[in-house]
């Protein structure tokens, strides 16, 4: 399921995981810049909005489907190797988008640094369970996707605001330069991480076993809760509970900190019991959307829930990576590709789901939309919870392969 620690001395592990949460920042600000600088990019480019939209859901649909072929493709590489490549490509991939003026080749360019950002997520899972002990996987995994998490609430605001100055290409070059700045710290700083397990063939078979789909499926329910609800918050702040202008980026801002907070408390529930910690986020995250469609008019009261809501939601993170590289057993170097593809899956159902709510009903409804979809996830979590690994790759001390 995991190598061996590549450097067992804490101090060195630290400095190895503090690197991956700062690839992961720029990679997530990389992902979800264009979204801040949507109509910027349309108005240069002479596109529609929802022609600009759509480099959205192609970076989605390269992480999702293009991220594992990728990691197939290289599974024999040194994870430090591939790392260093990913970054590569990003900065590769930063500049084509900042100097073109050919949508297609944007587009292209979009896809393409999709699928790496999926490879770079899979070794930087598999780089950092490789330096610490067994015992602190989930941490070591919460310490990497807080690093997506950070992004978001604070690497997008930024880069959105920095674009009203030096324009959206700058920002892409921004990103440019930063990518290039964590390919030398990678350099500098991550040790060797040899490939572990069998060839893609047979990681394949262990990685899409039932019982790993199982928890993908859940992975894509949570999140498709999430942003059923997340992708439609502004307006519901802006016509349900009453508020605008500067105060909208404070409440975004608060979930955003909440979500990142979620994640490195996540990675220590996932240490102790990951298949209790999913059960308890979702009844969690489930209760803050009820109270969020009973309270959504009372600014403060929905100032705190969606607090709440960003912890719980991100708990769940690192529990559903650590059970998928779990359950996988000889195929986890493979699986570590997989929840990041389930979880965009399930971003755009569920940002389908609420807007067809929207569309049929009101605002509020993509609320009722997210809460329906998170009921579901209670009882789907609870059933996953019953699955074991191979017997051959469950480690005595791993606490919640022992029972719930």
């Amino acid at each position: 399921m995991s190598a061996q620690p590549a450097d067992p001395r804490p101090s060195r592990a630290n400095l190895v995981l503090a690197t991956l949460f700062l690839g992961m920042f720029v990679a997530g600000s990389s992902e979800l810049l264009v979204v801040g600088v949507l109509d910027l990019i349309a108005a240069d480019l002479r596109l529609t909005i929802p022609a600009a939209g759509s480099l959205v859901t192609a970076y989605a649909l390269g992480l999702a489907l293009g991220g594992p072929i990728m990691t197939a493709l290289t599974i024999r590489l040194n994870k430090r190797t591939v790392l260093i490549g990913a970054l590569a490509a990003f900065v590769a991939g930063s500049l084509v988008v900042m100097m073109t003026d050919s949508y297609p080749l944007m587009l292209a360019a979009r896809t393409l640094t999709g699928a790496v950002q999926g490879l770079f997520i899979a070794a930087a899972f598999a780089t950092g369970i490789s330096v610490v002990p067994p015992e602190r996987m989930g941490r070591a995994i919460g310490v990497v996707v807080s690093g997506v998490s950070v992004s978001g609430a604070i690497g997008v605001p930024l880069g959105t605001l920095a674009s009203q100055s030096i324009g959206w290409r700058g920002s892409f070059a921004a990103i440019a330069a930063l990518s290039a700045i964590m390919l030398i710290a990678t350099l500098a700083v991550v040790p060797s991480v040899p490939s572990q397990g069998a060839g893609a063939r047979d990681q394949v078979r262990h990685a899409l076993a039932p019982r790993v789909l199982a928890v993908l499926a859940l992975g894509s329910l949570l999140f498709a809760s999430v942003y059923a609800a997340l992708t439609y918050i502004v307006p519901f702040l802006q016509e349900v509970t009453g508020i605008s202008g500067a105060l909208i980026s404070v409440y975004i801002l608060a979930y955003g900190v909440a979500t990142a907070v979620g994640s490195f408390v996540g990675g220590r529930f996932a240490d102790t019991n990951a298949t209790r910690t999913l059960t308890v986020a979702a009844i969690g995250a489930t209760l803050c959307l009820l109270v969020l469609h009973f309270v959504g008019t009372i600014p403060v009261l929905v100032a705190l829930t969606i607090l709440a809501w960003g912890v719980f939601a991100f708990v769940t993170a690192p529990a559903f990576q650590y059970r998928v590289i779990s359950l996988a057993g000889p195929g986890g170097a493979l699986a570590q590709s997989l929840p990041a593809s389930a979880a965009n899956l399930g971003i755009a159902f569920g940002s389908y789901a609420g807007g067809a709510a929207i569309g049929a009903f009101s605002t509020s409804a993509a609320i009722t939309a997210a809460l329906v979809l998170s009921v579901i996830t209670i009882p789907v979590a609870w059933a996953t919870g019953l699955l074991r690994p191979p017997p051959a790759t469950q480690p005595a001390t791993q606490p919640e392969e022992a029972g719930v």
